[in-house]
């Protein structure tokens, strides 16, 4: 499976695609902010021949959704999330507002497909396992593909750190217990895509992150 990486918005958020030899692929937390932002994904869609199969979000916080409903526009593809984060649909503007972003005429997202626990997201020869890690928000989700031996866990965990707790809905005893109990138990080869920053692995945050000692 390969992965490209675009970082977005001004709060450098990460957006993922993956897609392996079949040409099918999932869009993962579609930050574009900027017109030109949302040139470069869809250019890189188009000009890479991808079929989009699903439009995935680890979470709802209004950085990680800035392009949903730019890739609803395009591809026709609704929001696939945890029901435990609609409420932040909902508080959107107020998001914006708080972080300083204009939120006139803005268009709130709506989830079209729920995912829970074990759910299974297909595409190509490959398949993601759905895993709830609430503490970052209530719906904070992580996609597992075990074959290509990576996980992306959006704003849970980072390299060297793991996501703040301070926001609506958030936890910090809880989601220590869903990265520990969800996340370091899997192979320590593990590659983490995070929704900010540069990659780690499950063996190195096992080894020096000095939240999850």
């Amino acid at each position: 499976m390969n992965v490209k990486i675009f970082e977005f918005n001004p709060i450098s958020e990460n957006t993922y695609i993956a897609y392996d030899e079949t040409k099918e692929c999932v869009i993962i937390d579609p930050g574009c902010f900027f017109p030109d932002e949302k040139v470069l994904l869809l250019d890189f869609i188009l000009d890479n021949d991808l079929v989009v199969k699903h439009l995935l979000n680890t979470h709802l916080h209004f950085d990680h959704v800035f392009g949903n409903n730019f890739i609803y526009e395009q591809f026709k593809l609704e929001t696939e999330a945890n029901k435990g984060d609609e409420f932040l649909l909902e508080e959107m503007p107020t998001q914006l507002q708080m972080f300083g972003f204009k939120n006139e005429g803005a268009i709130i997202p709506k989830i079209g497909k729920y995912l829970k626990e074990n759910d299974i997201v297909k595409f190509g020869k490959q398949q993601f396992v759905v895993f709830e890690v609430p503490g970052h928000s209530p719906g904070s989700l992580a996609f597992y593909n075990e074959k290509a031996g990576c996980v992306f866990v959006g704003d849970a965990l980072f390299r060297g750190s793991v996501g703040r707790t301070d926001l609506a809905g958030g936890n910090h005893q809880q989601l220590i217990k869903g990265i520990k109990e969800k996340l370091l138990t899997l192979p320590k080869e593990t590659v983490v895509y995070s929704g900010h920053g540069p990659l780690t692995t499950i063996g190195d945050e096992i080894k020096s992150n000095f939240y999850l000692q």
